[in-house]
């Protein structure tokens, strides 16, 4: 079996997709992308075909190694993601060929299921008391809010206390035993990132998410010392070696590596091992498509340090398409009572419908990232 063909698709809302082709028919699915650098990483995709065309799909390994390595310069969201999709299409086509889902290719399930959470809210959310009722009513026993609009790096406290009504509305609507993670999103520094995190406490989160940024991974067990609540960060790290780094230092509960930017099945199955040897948590970071969650499931699905999964349905970024659009197996990925079944078809898991694939990519996406303003016109962190 040799690899014939390598295409690359633009998908609203902002994802990009992966196809691989083989000689014997087979076809693989991956979603490369890092959000609002689409064309990047799909360019480097196609300067990737090179490594690709003509090797047999399934030594999925040392295709890895000759992508990460063989180019020198390595690392980074735009080499890392596009690697990342490639990775997945392998491992697509691998499980097609053998007739299992991907995760029986690597080593089996140590799950019967994955519990997930779904996001309320939005960029600057509000009324999330609201938001939050309407998803447990609708099963889910978890969901992830943003905490804080732009904060500087010493800041009001009127905006502390803003963040605090918000978590005490979906505590008081959803009783003590709701799963509520707080997404920092790199948004605050350290000096507020202390007075947040302590007085989050009496509302026993579930997790809170970059408290500070990873570029700042130092400062985690300052962090962790202020507060006992536990500590999730990872996706914007890219590889084993950011993440040993960040096991290294410590402060940390809870790893997310993102499946389509942390170099695929086959490098966060390595990260979620690591983790593991550290007492550490794995819940992979997915606010993207279909194969990227399915992805995500089949790794799940092997890791005995998976605790929880994060899905896009109905996040506030899938404007014009969302998840299911793109597939034609939609029950395949329906969550029950805050659950989802493992992926039971061959490859990852996922039927993709190309014709809208197809339809999508003569239009191009250019999703990019807001841009936010402090009032006194500093750029601030989205």
């Amino acid at each position: 079996m040799k690899i014939t063909e390598v295409n690359t698709y633009h998908v609203r809302p902002r994802w990009g997709f992966v196809e691989i082709l083989t000689d014997d028919g087979y076809s693989g699915w991956g979603e490369a992308v890092l959000e609002g650098h689409c064309d990047t990483v799909l360019a480097c995709v196609q300067e990737m075909k090179t490594y690709l065309i003509g090797r047999d799909p399934q030594q999925i390994e040392d295709i890895w190694n000759v992508l990460y390595r063989a180019g020198f310069y390595r690392g980074g969201g735009v080499l890392m993601s596009a690697i990342s999709g490639i990775d997945q299409a392998l491992w697509d086509i691998k499980g097609k060929y053998f007739g299992v889902p991907a995760w029986q290719l690597m080593g089996g399930r140590c799950h019967d299921k994955m519990r997930v959470y779904s996001w309320i809210g939005g960029d600057r959310p509000s009324d999330v008391g609201a938001d939050a009722l309407e998803k447990k009513n609708a099963g889910f026993t978890a969901i992830k809010m943003n905490a804080t609009e732009e904060l500087q790096m010493v800041d009001s406290y009127a905006k502390i206390d803003a963040v605090l009504e918000r978590v005490a509305a979906v505590r008081e609507t959803c009783g003590k035993y709701f799963g509520i993670a707080i997404d920092f999103h790199g948004r605050v520094h350290k000096p507020m990132a202390k007075i947040l995190a302590k007085k989050l406490e009496e509302f026993d989160p579930m997790f809170i998410e970059e408290p500070v940024l990873c570029e700042n991974m130092e400062l985690f067990p300052e962090i962790a010392a202020a507060c006992n609540i536990p500590i999730a960060t990872g996706e914007r790290l890219f590889s084993i070696y950011d993440f040993k780094r960040l096991l290294q230092i410590g402060g940390v509960d809870i790893v997310q590596p993102d499946l389509s930017h942390a170099g695929g099945l086959t490098s966060v199955k390595k990260i979620a091992s690591m983790a593991e040897a550290y007492d550490v948590a794995l819940a992979p970071h997915c606010p993207l498509g279909p194969i990227a969650l399915a992805s995500c499931l089949n790794v799940d699905a092997t890791c005995y340090n998976a605790v929880i999964q994060e899905q896009s349905i109905g996040i506030h970024y899938n404007v014009g398409a969302s998840v299911l659009d793109y597939v034609k197996n939609p029950e395949d990925f329906r969550f029950v009572d805050g659950w989802v079944e493992l992926p039971h078809i061959p490859g990852i898991g996922v039927e993709i419908n190309k014709p809208l694939v197809l339809s999508e990519n003569e239009d191009p996406h250019e999703w990019k990232n807001p841009l936010w303003r402090h009032e006194d016109g500093s750029v601030a962190e989205w």
